[in-house]
């Protein structure tokens, strides 16, 4: 419970069977109204709840919204702008999602070609790409002058904020940019006490310095659809994914029961699958 009242989190949740007066229904995180707009105008025309996900999430993808989604954004330790994206259709329960996106700027589109033609469920990094490239999506660079200049200043500030563990790693990471190593005061801790806990709480998180786009759409026939789109954390570490992508955690939805999407400190957020929690909550009767 900690941890979720740490991570600024915002989690809608849309019950079913409401009635048709209160259908369909399109919500998602944050003031990003034209993919709201989006996502009703293809709901409204007669095409899928699942198109309307995608469709939602797509434009804020070309928008940038909030400069983390999308191309242009969020660079890592490397500089690199990557994506992550999942869509779930809560009737047949099918999930596709990809991680650490390189080089495809279509991440929720191309999250759906895994669920819809492969039994996979998540592809990340550099695979993903090539299985995206194979599928007909343009492969180009999502880097902008925005993200470079994002990274060059973040260097130097001798590359702080980050998310190393301070006296886990040296240098000083709140001094030096890497490369890392563990230090032996560490090394030396884990073999005379073995595991320790952390201090979770990230200083880096806040409500302007994360964000994604999670997305419920419910059908006039009360099939629940949603989806998640990202470029991830400011700086994080190359390679990290986060919990947009993970089913249970960035978003969840059945058509039996509801809803739910959810945005903030991932890294501590996917412990928990907190949007599963709050479908299955909603199954045994608590309201949204």
């Amino acid at each position: 419970i900690q941890a979720f009242s740490l991570a600024l989190y915002v989690c809608l949740q849309v019950m079913v069977g409401c009635g048709d007066q209160t259908l369909p229904v399109v919500i998602n995180t944050w003031p990003f109204t034209d993919a709201t707009a989006k996502a009703w105008e293809t709901i409204s025309s007669g095409r899928s709840a699942l198109d309307a996900v995608e469709d939602g999430c797509t434009v804020c993808e070309v928008e940038q919204c909030d400069g983390t989604v999308g191309y242009g954004g969020s660079p890592d330790s490397t500089g690199e702008t990557t994506l992550d994206a999942m869509i779930m259709d809560g009737t047949s329960m099918d999930v596709g999602s990809v991680g650490y996106l390189r080089n495809i700027r279509s991440a929720i589109s191309v999250a759906r070609v895994v669920m819809e033609a492969t039994r996979e469920t998540l592809l990340v990094g550099s695979a993903a790409t090539n299985f995206a490239v194979e599928m007909g999506f343009k492969e180009e660079s999502l880097e902008t002058n925005r993200s470079r200049g994002i990274f060059e200043d973040w260097k130097k500030n001798n590359c702080s904020p980050n998310y190393w563990v301070q006296d886990a790693v040296m240098p000083d990471p709140t001094q030096h940019c890497g490369p890392y190593k563990r230090s032996p005061k560490e090394l030396q801790a884990d073999q005379q006490l073995g595991s320790k806990h952390l201090d979770d709480s990230n200083p880096n998180v806040d409500i302007h310095h994360h964000d994604t786009i999670g997305m419920v759409v419910v059908n006039a026939s009360n099939h629940v659809m949603c989806g998640t789109s990202t470029n991830g954390a400011n700086h994080k570490i190359a390679g990290r994914v986060g919990d947009s992508p993970i089913i249970g955690s960035g978003a969840y939805c059945d058509s039996e029961v509801g809803g739910a999407a959810q945005t903030g400190d991932g890294d501590v957020m996917m412990r928990f699958s907190p949007t599963y929690q709050t479908v299955e909550s909603m199954r045994l009767g608590m309201h949204p």
